[in-house]
């Protein structure tokens, strides 16, 4: 690993409150190593902010570790910055080069409004899970394994669906700020398995009834969704969705 520290000059937004008027303030930032992850670099940064008492850029995180979705950032207008398949915590200074400029920005949607600098309030995701990206089963001991029969090919989809991590990278993506891959992905791994099957009539109509009352886009087919999800859910989720979607309303 090259151990030559970088200096680079970063260009972040701004923003006091969700009612406030933002702007991309610039920053240069020196002493940064190309081993540092993003958000080590963000922290070095606020570091030096706050030894100057100004005030630390706010951004969202948790794990760390590219598995809670929180780290989601505009990086030079890509969805988690450069790297296909990278969360933004995962993503690494050596990306970038000594005296490169960086623009870093929230993700921007109706449906997902500025909290405060990068932190965006992504709880409509959250609204369209429980409208219906649940199932009824009865509590008590845990099945045994084969109690039932899951196709592998089936248990292979679902299981992709669900690797879903709710970032947000495909309405960020998306020209019409449309929610589609995420609520296909999270009906998907439900309308694959037989547990997902008693709640199959209202699922996939109340989760994209929701959907559009939160704001969020329609899907035209351009695919910048799936190019820019850090997990790789397919667009043929979408798809499912539809078809589910269409049976929901036909069977009710």
């Amino acid at each position: 690993m090259s151990s030559k520290l970088m200096t680079l000059n970063l260009k972040i937004w701004r923003q006091e409150s969700t009612q406030a008027t933002g702007k991309i303030v610039d920053y240069k930032l020196e002493g940064v190593s190309p081993d540092m992850s993003f958000l080590e670099m963000l922290d070095l940064l606020n570091e030096s902010l706050v030894k100057k008492n100004e005030n630390p850029v706010v951004f969202d995180h948790d794990c760390r570790e590219g598995i809670c979705g929180m780290c989601s950032l505009m990086i030079n207008g890509k969805a988690h910055g450069p790297q296909k398949l990278t969360t933004t915590c995962q993503l690494h200074m050596r990306s970038f080069q000594d005296g490169d400029s960086i623009v870093i920005e929230p993700f921007r949607a109706k449906a997902f409004p500025i909290l405060k600098d990068l932190m965006i309030d992504r709880s409509a995701f959250d609204e369209i899970i429980a409208a219906g990206g649940y199932v009824s089963l009865n509590a008590g001991n845990a099945p045994d394994a084969h109690a039932v029969a899951v196709s592998k090919d089936q248990a292979d989809l679902s299981m992709d669906a669900a690797a879903c991590i709710g970032c947000g990278a495909c309405v960020a993506s998306c020209n019409n700020a449309s929610a589609m891959l995420f609520t296909s992905a999270k009906i998907s791994q439900l309308a694959l398995l037989p547990q997902g099957q008693p709640e199959a009539l209202s699922r996939a109509k109340s989760m994209v009834e929701k959907m559009d009352e939160l704001g969020f886009g329609n899907c035209t087919n351009e695919a910048e969704c799936e190019a820019s999800c850090p997990k790789g859910i397919n667009l043929t989720n979408i798809a499912r969705m539809n078809r589910e979607f269409v049976s929901s309303v036909l069977k009710k």
